[in-house]
């Protein structure tokens, strides 16, 4: 695999479309809530756009996630830089193994709960995104931990393209 210096235009514009969707499908996660109470209790459920929209946007952050894992594979991804801790290193591969991870399962974990009527999957997605807001958490404070106190200048990467 590669070992490109920085992300292309391509990672980069997906990485803020993923994360301007995530940030959409929480803010506006209300609607499904309810419908899927609703549909416990009765078994079905109206129409609604943001119940739609939820659904949808879950189905477009799976493929947009699986393009940047393709992207990702095919084309690399910069290094951390040189001079960080192994220790550091191996925890924000770990952070990003289980973002990537959590990015995949909740979108497949809400399919199985909505369009399979899965309560167990309904149960996982919603432990879940604990877990991926905590994840988001820690990797908005590493990036800007390296930012402004390790001074790596690391958040430049996504932000200038290096196609």
């Amino acid at each position: 695999m590669p070992n490109p210096t920085g992300y292309s235009r391509l990672q980069i514009r997906l990485h803020w479309i993923i994360t301007i969707l995530i940030v959409a499908q929480f803010v506006f996660h209300e609607s499904i809530v309810e419908a899927w109470e609703g549909f416990i209790k009765t078994g079905t459920t109206e129409f609604s756009a943001l119940v739609a929209s939820h659904v949808f946007g879950g189905i477009v952050i799976l493929l947009l996630v699986m393009w940047r894992l393709v992207v990702r594979f095919k084309r690399g991804a910069p290094p951390p830089p040189e001079s960080e801790h192994p220790l550091l290193k191996m925890l924000a591969h770990l952070s990003h193994g289980l973002l990537y991870a959590l990015m995949v399962l909740m979108p497949v974990s809400g399919a199985f709960a909505w369009f399979g009527g899965i309560e167990q999957a309904a149960t996982n997605h919603f432990y879940m995104k604990f877990a991926l807001l905590g994840l988001v958490a820690l990797h908005v404070v590493a990036a800007l931990f390296h930012q402004f106190v390790l001074k790596t200048n690391l958040m430049q990467r996504m932000k200038t393209p290096q196609d």
